[in-house]
């Protein structure tokens, strides 16, 4: 898979299942028979939301991130783990791949790690001995790790509602009996989103119970299909060393700097 997919896939934390495609549905989506139910219902899944995340200062996620490409048959699924900390107005996030499965292959161990400290994203790549550091906010400016996710996806709980409601048409899908934990958003991107170039349509899952993301799923305007679950969510303090990291001995390095704006 292409390295700045896999990238675009971190910051947009972790992508992606199912979801409806304009007149169309995936497989295991719902989007496509939204049940009739008053917009105050939404609008109060999507505060509580807000307020649960906004009080979150440490998580710690087992991840899998499913990427599919039904024109060309192809699937890659990695498994790894995510970290997120915000401390003194700052926050980091680190995500740990550990093992790739292409299409019909055995799963296989596969390292790559992904860090961000609110100015520089770090990814090292432990298959071709490789480091990248991708500047992406001015020393003095740095930004939230979920900010940054945004601008590639919104994340909901993360994002605010009224952003959302300016990019995306929001319904909730009937209740599926084997997701009765879940609640089930489904996000059509409107025509004149800024997201309009990247996706035809997104879905979250929200567990009733942690009030946190469970699933995020999207389509890309290619037809590409991501998919990313969020499994057993600790929410207990994460040392600081989990963040730190060097440089491998014997690895490439390039640097990216940040593109100045004219």
């Amino acid at each position: 898979m292409h390295k700045k997919t896999i990238i675009k896939a971190v910051f947009s934390l972790l992508l992606i299942v199912s979801t409806c495609q304009s007149s169309t549905c995936t497989e295991s989506s719902a989007c496509c028979q939204p049940k009739v139910i008053d917009a105050n219902s939404i609008e109060t899944i999507l505060k509580q939301l807000k307020q649960k995340t906004a009080a979150l200062t440490s998580y710690q996620v087992q991840v899998e991130y499913r990427f599919k490409q039904p024109v060309l048959e192809s699937e890659t699924l990695r498994k790894g783990v995510l970290y997120y900390q915000r401390f003194n107005g700052k926050s980091r996030l680190r995500v740990n791949f550990q093992t790739l499965k292409q299409d019909d292959e055995k799963e296989q161990k596969h390292v790559e790690h992904f860090i961000f400290d609110g100015i520089w994203l770090t990814h090292i790549d432990y298959q071709i001995k490789a480091v990248k550091r991708h500047q992406l906010a001015e020393p003095n400016k740095p930004v939230d790790a979920f900010d940054l996710a945004s601008r590639n996806l919104p994340i909901i709980g993360f994002t605010k509602i009224e952003d959302l409601k300016k990019q995306f048409e929001i319904k909730l899908a009937q209740q599926e009996d084997k997701a009765e934990n879940l609640f089930h958003l489904c996000l059509k991107v409107k025509p004149d989103s800024v997201y309009k170039d990247d996706y035809t349509a997104i879905d979250f899952w929200i567990d009733k119970k942690l009030g946190l993301p469970a699933k995020v799923g999207a389509v890309s305007t290619e037809e590409d299909i991501y998919e990313i679950k969020f499994l057993k969510p600790l929410n207990e303090t994460i040392d600081k060393k989990v963040f730190e990291f060097e440089i491998p001995k014997g690895f490439t390095m390039e640097i990216i700097p940040l593109k100045k704006q004219e």
